[in-house]
């Protein structure tokens, strides 16, 4: 795929100080447009020792830390200074990942400038304000987004369940899937390890139900707690593997007690700690798609997740593991339980995983968003 010629502004309102999925994949994509001969240029507020080097050209733009979480910032859009920059890089398309302000600024930029836009949809906000007792806010919120939404040519998310809910909020009428690639040579069933199990005290026929993600309140972690609250008091035996880190850790630590912590794994590391799960529980429903599901899969573990947007549209339910109503207790007790019970069970969930996942492939994945990209510019030409 040959796109020189097309000129990609990106904005982010976290391309690399943290790590998260959503900004692993823009980096993915980046690469691949620059491989292919695009130019891309990338405005996200920075910071002074990042979690990852960025992949192409990344400037700076105007931010503040977010109150009560400090390691986030807030980009306050796009300033003279990085106005005069997009000018001299004279865009043929303007793509904004989220819609803070930023967002806005770069989507009112191009509007004025007659140039199409394409939003990538990576988080649910809407759902975030539950977690943290705003949960009245959520219509607003709503509300907010179709308005940003709908003033965009395109949308790209990754799932199609995510898909789904969109077009069932009106958010735009050209809604495309940009999936999730897996790296297939890292997560694989082949990174289990038993002496590494055995050096956190973990014996080789304990059954390990895992958790893995940034740890914070919205991924689920009081549901997680509770569904192994509720094993213990079956007497279902298991033990609890958490790799992440997070401003939740201390709080989720005293509702788990028992577990064992990793802390932040990347790479090999943590492809290692998840091969070595048995069970994936995994109950956040603000994922769009679903990055920690995938990678489980592919190293041959069985998910329990939940009904939600992401996770349900990789797990195939009975199949590659189970999915229950997000806060069914009973429901995920009951299927972690199952596994627990039935290594034969567990095992074919775990191969059926990990022949769904080797689907995932990032250039195939990266080659549609171009394309997305290619067809808007066209038909905004027209």
């Amino acid at each position: 795929m040959d796109l020189s010629g097309l000129r990609v502004a990106l904005t982010s309102g976290n391309y690399n100080y943290t790590r998260d999925g959503a900004n692993k994949s823009l980096n993915r994509l980046v690469g691949f447009l620059l491989q292919r001969g695009a130019a891309v240029r990338v405005y996200s507020p920075i910071v002074e020792k990042p979690a990852f080097a960025p992949t192409g050209d990344l400037i700076g733009t105007p931010s503040v830390p977010v109150p009560l979480r400090p390691e986030y910032r807030i980009p306050l859009g796009i300033g003279n200074a990085v106005r005069a920059d997009i000018d001299a890089f004279a865009p043929t398309l303007v793509h904004v990942s989220a819609p803070e302000f930023l967002g806005h600024s770069a989507l009112r930029y191009a509007r004025r400038n007659g140039l199409p836009v394409v939003a990538s949809v990576h988080t649910r906000f809407d759902t975030y304000l539950r977690y943290y007792r705003l949960g009245f806010v959520e219509p607003a919120v709503t509300a907010l987004l179709r308005r940003f939404y709908r003033r965009c040519d395109a949308l790209l998310t990754p799932s199609a369940s995510m898909a789904d809910v969109l077009r069932a909020q009106r958010m735009n009428d050209d809604i495309g899937i940009w999936s999730r690639g897996v790296e297939h040579d890292v997560f694989h069933p082949g990174r289990r390890d038993l002496p590494w199990r055995r050096s956190l005290g973990i014996g080789d026929e304990e059954v390990v139900v895992g958790f893995f993600s940034r740890l914070v309140l919205e991924k689920g972690l009081d549901v997680f707690a509770r569904v192994v609250s509720e094993l213990r008091r079956r007497s279902v035996p298991h033990r609890v593997l958490i790799v992440g880190e997070g401003p939740a850790r201390d709080a989720f630590a005293a509702q788990v007690p028992d577990a064992v912590f990793t802390g932040f794994l990347s790479g090999t590391d943590l492809a290692r700690a998840v091969a070595s799960m048995d069970i994936l529980l995994f109950p956040s429903v603000t994922e769009t798609f679903g990055n920690v599901t995938l990678e489980a899969m592919a190293c041959g573990v069985a998910v329990v997740g939940a009904n939600a947007t992401g996770t349900a549209s990789l797990v195939d339910d009975g199949v590659t593991g189970r999915l229950l109503e997000p806060d069914d207790i009973d429901g995920y007790a009951d299927a972690v339980r199952h596994y627990i019970a039935d290594p034969v069970a567990r095992a074919a969930a775990g191969r059926a995983g990990a022949r769904a996942a080797e689907a995932y492939h990032w250039d195939t994945i990266n080659a549609a968003v171009a394309r997305t990209y290619l067809r808007v510019i066209e038909r905004r030409s027209r």
